[in-house]
């Protein structure tokens, strides 16, 4: 069973019908036993690190995030919550990825950069049967520098930053795979098989 965190922040039913559309079996849940127990946690964002973090906290959701050894999905603010934290209101974050999130120059580029952009990825377990460089739907305003070990996607908006990343059982993509058509549905599938 597959735990989608609700945590008011959550871009919930895009990723649902996604997740119904590949058949699989899932549950919306912000009870931290439901999440230990789950095969595998999604974590979708929309928002705010700073309120998503407070909300995370309140639902008691933080120390079961932070322990979780089965597979995990971060989805756009879902990726920069499993950093230390961000320039957004000086959040602090979950810090199972060493960094900090940062905001793009919008004194020079449009933001929140929104739309499709091309993501060079060379993480099989994630992005088998996807072309690298294929596109992928983004909506974000903050982003991932590239670090070695940790990067395994990148995408170019002004800055070459982390679009795909993994550490251990934590995996995260900045680009939204439930708004990106059959590649998107392709990368969930998959997470749905992902062995960590």
């Amino acid at each position: 069973m597959i735990a989608v965190i609700d945590y008011a922040a959550g871009n919930l039913y895009n990723v649902g019908n996604a997740l119904r559309h590949l058949g699989a079996d899932f549950v919306f849940t912000s009870d931290p036993g439901v999440v230990k127990r789950a095969d595998r946690v999604i974590l979708p964002g929309v928002g705010a690190a700073q309120a998503a973090m407070s909300s995370l906290a309140g639902l008691g959701l933080v120390p079961a995030l932070k322990s979780l050894k089965t597979p995990f999905l971060g989805i756009c603010l879902g990726l920069q919550l499993l950093f230390e934290g961000s320039e957004e209101a000086d959040a602090r974050c979950l810090g199972v990825m060493p960094g900090r999130i940062r905001r793009f120059d919008s004194s020079r580029l449009k933001t929140p950069q929104i739309g499709w952009n091309q993501v060079e990825c060379d993480l099989p377990l994630l992005f088998k049967g996807v072309p690298s460089g294929a596109s992928f739907y983004f909506v974000h305003s903050y982003y991932a520098p590239v670090q070695p070990g940790i990067t395994r996607g990148t995408t170019e908006y002004g800055v070459v930053f982390a679009s795909v990343v993994a550490r251990d059982n934590f995996l995260g993509v900045q680009f939204h795979p439930e708004r990106s058509g059959e590649l998107g549905l392709r990368v969930l599938r998959n997470f749905l098989e992902v062995e960590c």
